[in-house]
């Protein structure tokens, strides 16, 4: 099976297929048995709906970042998300520009440390620690904008996008909602 895989990875790496950047949310990012996925898209909609609830709040803000990292990395492949709104792919990119550079995050890094550092602050928000983010990820500064989060109108468009789409993810493709 596995060398049935490797020559069509390696197709897909030819025709200019984007791959997925495979991601994961930490296991404490939902409380339960839940959907982490379902879950970040709930959290960032409302976040991001009304960011004043993220102002002066650095751990709130990294969370909603993070998830919306998450979001950028997962949705563009999850089946559940790829048929419902076309254009989600487009708006989660832009999002994803406008919050990296709201945030001096290189556009290359993976998501991956983005997500695990981000949530790193968010939990010692919680706890009253110190807030730190990991170097080689971010750039000098990027606390400080964490704490005085800039409006992201792009990031609260994608946002609301994905919390449609979801709201729709029960009804099946192609069926009219009654």
């Amino acid at each position: 099976m596995r060398a049935l895989l490797l020559p069509l990875i390696l197709l897909a790496g030819c025709a200019g297929v984007v791959m997925p950047d495979p991601v994961r949310l930490p296991r404490d990012s939902v409380d339960g048995a839940g959907d982490p996925t379902r879950a970040a898209v709930s959290r960032t909609a409302y976040a991001f709906a009304r960011p004043e609830t993220l102002a002066g709040r650095p751990g709130e803000a990294a969370r909603a970042i993070a998830d919306m990292e998450f979001l950028a990395a997962a949705l563009p492949f999850d089946p559940r998300y790829q048929q419902r709104d076309p254009l989600l792919p487009q708006r989660l990119a832009l999002a994803r520009a406008e919050w990296r550079g709201a945030l001096g995050i290189a556009p290359e890094q993976p998501a991956q440390p983005v997500i695990d550092g981000l949530y790193a602050v968010a939990r010692a928000s919680a706890q009253g620690q110190p807030l730190t983010l990991p170097e080689g990820v971010f750039t000098t500064g990027g606390l400080a904008r964490l704490e005085d989060l800039p409006a992201l109108p792009q990031t609260a468009q994608a946002a609301a996008a994905a919390s449609r789409v979801q709201s729709e993810v029960q009804v099946p493709v192609g069926r009219p909602r009654r």
